[in-house]
């Protein structure tokens, strides 16, 4: 972690997590473990970015529409809110994706923030060039971001800090596989602190 770093967080809204309308088994369990990396950086005021779904109600993303998911993180409902104990800081960048009907939209880099910039152009501004990346789920949304961040940024897997939704066994260590061959760097808490 240097002046360069930026944390990213995908994804951990309500309804990826246990009661949720698509919840990953244990997806809670990643919010104790961000907290603690959230804290690592806002104390050394580098940039905390957290993505999120963020559909309209009708979307070709959903099954009744012609998609593959159930109805999830619909605007402004409680399940596409984040999990109520993830402490992110009143600096945190939020940036929202899924809301083009038509298109599915897995990777945070395809999200923009309220004032329509995307997630490079933030990563940009601020000079980003390694980011720390954990979240909500490990075989869809956070390989998709990942594999998009290697493009332009080294990039820092949270183990301690993902969670997969594994339609398929194995989907989440063969996700894994995919962003480390990628050129992903797996990475702890642990291992940050040392």
């Amino acid at each position: 972690m240097n002046l360069k770093s930026a944390l990213l967080i995908v994804d951990v809204q309500n309804d990826f997590c246990p009661g949720g309308s698509l919840a990953v088994a244990g997806g809670d369990k990643v919010v104790p473990v961000l907290n603690k990396y959230i804290e690592a950086f806002s104390k050394r005021e580098l940039p905390v970015i957290a993505s999120r779904d963020w559909h309209p109600q009708k979307t070709k993303h959903f099954k009744e529409f012609g998609g593959l998911w159930p109805v999830h993180c619909a605007q402004n409902t409680k399940g596409a809110a984040f999990h109520p104990d993830l402490k992110l800081p009143a600096a945190a960048v939020i940036v929202s994706k899924g809301m083009d009907p038509d298109k599915d939209s897995y990777s945070a880099f395809q999200a923009f923030d309220e004032d329509g910039r995307s997630l490079a152009d933030i990563l940009s501004v601020r000079g980003v060039k390694e980011l720390f990346v954990g979240g909500l789920a490990t075989d869809y949304c956070v390989k998709a971001s990942v594999l998009d961040a290697l493009k332009h940024f080294r990039v820092n897997l949270l183990m301690d800090a993902v969670k997969g939704v594994d339609i398929h066994p194995g989907d989440s260590q063969r996700a894994v596989e995919e962003m480390l061959k990628a050129g992903a760097r797996k990475m702890t808490f642990e291992s940050l602190e040392s």
